[in-house]
C-alpha cells in the first residue's frame, strides 16, 4: 500500500489554535473531521490515520514547535518509510493574499522557519500547499501578525477555502502533483477579498 505523509504546520497549545502561523493545523483538522478520524499525541506530533482507494495517509500535526517543524517530519518519514515525493506540508503563506491557494512541487523556504528547518533537514524538493495569510501589517510588526488570531471577517474567507484544501490534498494523494497543481492553482487564482460592512462604507 502506498504511504502518503500529510503535515500541517503550526505550534501546538491553546493560546496558539487560532493563529494566522496555525492555518496548517486548521486544514488538517478540518480533513480529520471530513473523514471522521481523530488525532493522536506521540512522537514529535498529533498524528492520524486514514485510507483513500488503497493508500494510507498519515496526517502529521508537528508538537515541535513551528522553528523545529523538521524534526517531526523527518521522523515520520523515516518511521514510515515514505518517499519525499508523497510528502505534502500545508503551511502558511504571508506573500499570498488571505485564503489563496498555491500547490507546488518543491521550491525555497522563503523566511518560514518551518519551511527552513524542514529543508535544513531533507532538503527542499518535496511538495507543500501554501496558504495565503495577506500582509496587512505595518513595518515590524510581523511576528505579531502571524501569532495573531484570524479576525471574523477573515475566518468568513477562509472557511470555503480550508475546505478546498482538503480536495487538494485528497486530488494530490490520488491523482498525483501534477494533475492536482494543473486543476486547483488554474481554478483558484486568489479568495475573495473581506467584504467591509456596510458601516464602514
Amino acid at each position: 500500500m502506498d504511504k502518503y505523509l500529510i503535515v500541517g504546520l503550526g505550534n501546538p497549545g491553546r493560546e496558539y489554535a487560532k493563529t494566522r502561523h496555525n492555518i496548517g493545523y486548521m486544514v488538517l483538522d478540518a480533513f480529520a473531521e471530513a473523514s471522521n478520524i481523530v488525532f493522536d499525541d506521540r512522537r514529535y506530533g498529533y498524528v492520524a490515520e486514514t485510507s483513500i482507494k488503497g493508500r494510507k495517509l498519515f496526517l502529521l500535526k508537528p508538537t515541535t514547535y513551528m522553528n523545529l517543524s523538521g524534526n517531526a517530519v523527518r521522523y515520520w518519514l523515516n518511521k514510515e518509510n515514505i518517499d519525499e515525493a508523497r510528502l505534502l506540508v500545508v503551511v502558511d503563506d504571508l506573500s499570498l493574499p488571505l485564503g489563496t491557494l498555491r500547490l507546488k512541487a518543491n521550491g525555497s523556504a522563503g523566511t518560514h522557519n518551518g519551511l527552513g528547518h524542514i529543508q535544513q533537514l531533507i532538503g527542499q524538493k518535496y511538495p507543500r500547499l501554501r496558504v495565503g495569510i495577506g500582509n496587512d501589517f505595518p513595518r515590524g510588526a510581523q511576528v505579531d501578525y502571524v501569532l495573531g488570531e484570524f479576525d471574523p471577517d477573515e475566518v468568513e474567507v477562509l472557511r470555503p477555502q480550508i475546505d478546498t484544501a482538503v480536495e487538494i490534498i485528497k486530488s494530490f494523494v490520488l491523482a498525483g502533483i501534477d494533475i492536482t497543481m494543473n486543476q486547483y492553482n488554474k481554478r483558484h487564482p486568489a479568495a475573495p477579498t473581506p467584504q467591509p460592512k456596510k458601516d464602514e462604507q
